[in-house]
């Protein structure tokens, strides 16, 4: 029974996976006019959310808001690979770390085909730098969890 339910939660990372890799070279794919634009609109809503629209304390810019949106999405990316990884492949850290680099490398590289858009160092070590914190943080809660959870009577 615990091989089923280990191979569902399996299924439902790679979904999950799947969409988040849909959702990152989605982005990726928009023409710069379009990405910027969807940036602005974020960065008005979260100064209208945080009530600070046309004061000093305004997001001001969208690259801070660029990057910090590349680093989360590769976060959640790393979460669920650590995840995928501890329940079902049991591979080191060097799988992983190779995954998310390729994954920031694939990233950049499809922006050098879309309009306006171009490819950046910086931005694969933020996206990599993202990818190691969700590993990292997930990694920790996994743990904590593992020691803090009841052990099984036999």
């Amino acid at each position: 029974m615990k091989s089923l339910t280990s191979h569902k939660n399996s299924s439902l990372l790679m979904v999950l996976i799947g969409l988040t890799l849909c959702f990152i070279w989605g982005n990726s794919l928009m023409p710069a006019s379009i990405s910027g634009a969807i940036s602005a609109h974020l960065k008005d809503a979260i100064n209208l959310l945080l009530g600070d629209a046309g004061s000093s304390q305004s997001l001001s810019g969208d690259g801070l808001l660029r990057k910090l949106a590349h680093a989360s999405e590769f976060a959640v990316l790393g979460a669920e690979l650590t995840l995928l990884l501890r329940v079902q492949f049991k591979r080191g850290l060097p799988f992983l770390l190779l995954t998310g680099l390729s994954t920031a490398l694939v990233d950049e590289t499809i922006q050098l085909f879309s309009d306006g858009r171009s490819a950046q160092i910086k931005d694969v070590w933020i996206d990599l730098g993202g990818f190691i914190v969700g590993c990292l943080v997930t990694a920790a809660i996994a743990a904590l969890y593992a020691r803090h959870r009841p052990q099984k009577r036999r």
